[in-house]
């Protein structure tokens, strides 16, 4: 098996990265505008990537200000079965977010394409937490 693994320091207290990764608001600000996201255990947030590209993320596990967990459950099939986590840990004012994609089958393009895409999701939480405004899917040009 195959992980994806990123850290990114953002300059603002967990409670706000927490906010941002449980959130409508948030998400919507960094990853995509068109999704439909709850913050309960067991809830099935869905992302859509244009008008064919849906990604049906299953929360598995939310602990306040320090962890988001979620399993794929629909989306490309090389994403199905992974889990995606963020761990959050706050020093002296600063976030430090772990991002994992754990469980991939094989190394594939696709998994580097995706390792590629979860450093621009970082950058895009950075950037929207630290300054107010994200680089969501709709208005990246790369």
């Amino acid at each position: 098996m195959a992980n994806i693994e990123h850290l990114q320091t953002v300059h603002v207290p967990a409670s706000k990265v927490y906010e941002t990764l449980t959130t409508a608001e948030g998400l919507s600000e960094i990853w995509t505008n068109e999704l439909i996201v709850n913050n309960q255990i067991g809830f099935i947030n869905e992302f859509r990537f244009g008008s064919n590209d849906i990604t049906k993320m299953r929360i598995e596990e939310l602990i306040t200000n320090k962890k988001v967990m979620w399993q794929c459950i629909d989306s490309d099939p090389e994403w199905i079965g992974t889990t995606i986590s963020f761990d959050i840990e706050e020093k002296n004012g600063k976030s430090f977010i772990t991002l994992r994609q754990m469980n991939w089958r094989e190394v594939t393009p696709f998994f580097r394409s995706c390792n590629y895409n979860w450093a621009i999701f970082l950058y895009s939480l950075k950037s929207y937490c630290e300054e107010g405004y994200g680089l969501p899917y709709h208005k990246r040009k790369f």
